[in-house]
């Protein structure tokens, strides 16, 4: 890393070696870090984990999406801790350690991106990439009070980047402030294919509001009005038709074979240590049959097509990030397993359908940050980026 000093633990410590950027560009005098998924001339590429980082080398090139922010001036100070090969949401480290949540030290970071996080909350660079497959940037910003987005799938490219499950994987990114926000999302997403109209059609997903503890939703309740203040007053829908349990496991089985087929092989020739819960996850993954791949496909067909049409080309989603605030360090495995699989309810609606989801840091229970989300039509990320910083700053059109 080329900082001086890492007190969020939120850095691979590899030594620094510096990485030329553009004198001037839009980007100029911001710092930023790259989750350690994403290959980086003259460094190695662990992935979080001990053996693939054995395996790497150091690797000759940049991947694009890296090599675009530093084109545009921005500067990087180093590679950032991510859960064990991106198979995880706590954050959680076996091998290389816990990141600091900046926004609540005593609780977890939340994962994969757990050191991209952990490094902008604690301010020790301005902005930072993560990838987001299952939830792994919008866990991470709701849990450390952080804006972040999970693009449109495909948006932003993974080229040089370590798979997870490529059919849901995504480049994101988090900042602490809006302007910010915007200032990164035009050089990363670039113009939106399909702007949301100035007055965009507002709604609500009821049916996940209902998911949380009411204390929960109390939390959220000042942050739903700051919302309805910018946005207007939402429309109340259910958008899980088939049921949060079907949506659930399609997500999960879809996700775990593809887990499966990019990290298997690796597995089962040499056997590394993995830490607990991935080792579990990969167990599971191993043992998805053909027959539930096949169903989940089906019903993610189906929950694409209808929730697209619900959206169509100009409505915004409201809805929870996620299920409450970050769980304490000192909560059992088993524990954050259950936070974990109640958060997939949420998470998989932007997963299934491809389409992007924005997590603005708006609440706070118990002293940790709370986040509320939006989303909208394919391609529509710039609207819904400009769309968070109006928000977060109360400002109606």
């Amino acid at each position: 890393m080329l900082l001086n000093h890492d007190p969020a633990h939120a850095f691979m410590p590899y030594p620094a070696v510096p990485i030329p950027h553009a004198p001037y560009g839009p980007l100029s005098g911001l710092t930023f870090a790259a989750k350690d998924l994403f290959d980086v001339a003259g460094y190695p590429t662990s992935a979080g984990s001990p053996h693939m980082l054995a395996m790497s080398g150091i690797k000759t090139r940049i991947a694009p999406t890296v090599q675009k922010l530093l084109d545009s001036g921005a500067r990087l100070v180093g590679k950032t801790i991510t859960d064990e090969l991106a198979f995880s949401m706590s954050g959680k480290n076996a091998h290389f350690g816990t990141p600091v949540n900046g926004g609540a030290p005593d609780r977890i970071p939340g994962g994969s991106s757990s050191g991209s996080a952990a490094a902008v909350s604690n301010g020790l660079c301005d902005f930072a990439l993560g990838t987001d497959t299952g939830g792994s940037v919008r866990a991470p910003a709701n849990h450390c009070g952080l804006f972040g987005i999970r693009p449109t799938h495909g948006r932003v490219s993974l080229e040089g980047c370590h798979d997870l499950a490529p059919s849901f994987d995504t480049c994101g990114y988090f900042t602490r402030d809006g302007a910010t926000f915007v200032r990164v999302g035009e050089v990363l997403l670039g113009a939106d294919d399909n702007p949301l109209p100035q007055a965009p059609r507002v709604l609500l997903a009821r049916d996940a509001f209902a998911l949380l503890h009411t204390d929960v939703q109390d939390a959220l309740a000042p942050a739903l009005r700051r919302t309805e203040f910018v946005l207007g007053k939402p429309e109340p829908i259910d958008v899980a038709t088939e049921g949060f349990t079907a949506l659930y496991w399609a997500m999960r089985h879809i996700q775990s074979r593809e887990a499966w087929t990019v990290d298997g092989p690796l597995i089962e020739r040499y056997r590394p240590p993995l830490g607990p819960g991935v080792a579990d996850r990969f167990a599971f993954s191993k043992a998805v049959t053909d027959a539930q791949v096949a169903e989940a496909q089906v019903v993610r067909g189906t929950f694409r097509k209808r929730f697209s049409e619900l959206l169509a080309s100009d409505a915004v989603l409201i809805l929870p990030t996620m299920p409450d605030v970050a769980p304490l360090l000192s909560e059992s495995d088993e524990a954050l397993n259950d936070y974990r699989n109640n958060a997939l309810n949420l998470l998989c609606l932007s997963v299934l359908s491809g389409l992007p989801q924005v997590s603005i840091p708006l609440a706070s229970r118990f002293g940790a940050p709370l986040g509320l989300s939006l989303m909208g039509p394919a391609g529509s990320d710039m609207s819904l980026v400009a769309l968070a910083q109006r928000i977060a700053d109360g400002a109606p059109a």
